[in-house]
């Protein structure tokens, strides 16, 4: 059974319709990349998934869980183990990396406001297990993060804040990870240590969906590719069968 389970989605924007009975299976610990050109629904469909926007239509189930994911909340969806980063950038800026990591992993603490603010035994636990944790997640970026932990988000270069993104999602302990765009803004290089760093993630049992437009990083990590137009998927497979598909062809470059 697949871990998350999507079926006959639908997204309506006034008269536009963003998703149009999508269909999608991700099974546990697989990567898959979403490909489509721009307007084709793939972000409509993470917010939909992640609870930000409501679905017009459809089904979702997740780990086994019994419940349609699209009658949740965001809250509740992340403590089933979705987390997501996002096309946009979001970082707290004035907080420091640190910080930032730790707002990550909040989903999973029990002491509540009052413990918090008499700065209990408890709470004390709590913020050391996940200031460590924080820091377990930043050695998955080698150096990157952990030289800057206490820096203030807004210092950190384009590349070092999509890191960031990833490693606050990371914190929460998922089981499925939603990447929007991960190398918008990077280099070659940067992108080929990300893709190695996704991998590594993924090796630790989180399955990851994500959103590229780069076909290089799309062909170097994802075994499973699916094609998004109109909101519609047009073709799933490896990278080699969607590329060369006659559909993905007209979908990017028009017909001839």
């Amino acid at each position: 059974m697949a871990q998350l389970t999507v079926r006959s989605l639908i997204k309506r924007f006034d008269g536009l319709t963003a998703l149009n009975n999508f269909n999608l299976d991700v099974d546990e610990g697989e990567i898959v990349g979403i490909i489509g050109p721009n307007g084709s629904g793939k972000t409509t469909f993470f917010n939909v998934l992640s609870g930000m926007y409501p679905a017009d239509g459809g089904e979702v189930f997740f780990d086994n869980h019994s419940e349609n994911l699209l009658n949740l909340k965001t809250h509740q969806i992340i403590g089933l183990g979705i987390a997501r980063t996002f096309q946009i950038q979001r970082p707290f800026n004035n907080l420091s990396v640190l910080e930032n990591l730790m707002i990550g992993g909040h989903c999973r603490t029990q002491a509540g406001l009052f413990s918090a603010l008499i700065n209990s035994a408890s709470a004390r636990k709590e913020r050391e297990q996940l200031k460590a944790r924080a820091r377990e997640v930043m050695a998955l970026f080698g150096n990157r993060l952990r030289s800057v932990e206490m820096n203030p988000a807004w210092t950190l270069s384009y590349a070092n804040r999509r890191r960031l993104e990833i490693a606050r999602a990371l914190v929460s302990d998922g089981k499925l990870l939603l990447i929007d765009e991960p190398t918008a803004g990077m280099n070659p290089a940067e992108s080929l240590q990300l893709a190695q760093t996704i991998q590594a993630i993924n090796k630790k049992g989180m399955a990851v969906l994500v959103i590229e437009h780069d076909m290089k990083f799309i062909k170097k990590l994802c075994p499973r590719v699916v094609a998004l137009d109109y909101g519609q998927k047009i073709v799933e497979g490896t990278y080699a069968e969607v590329r060369s598909h006659p559909k993905v062809i007209e979908a990017y470059l028009g017909r001839d």
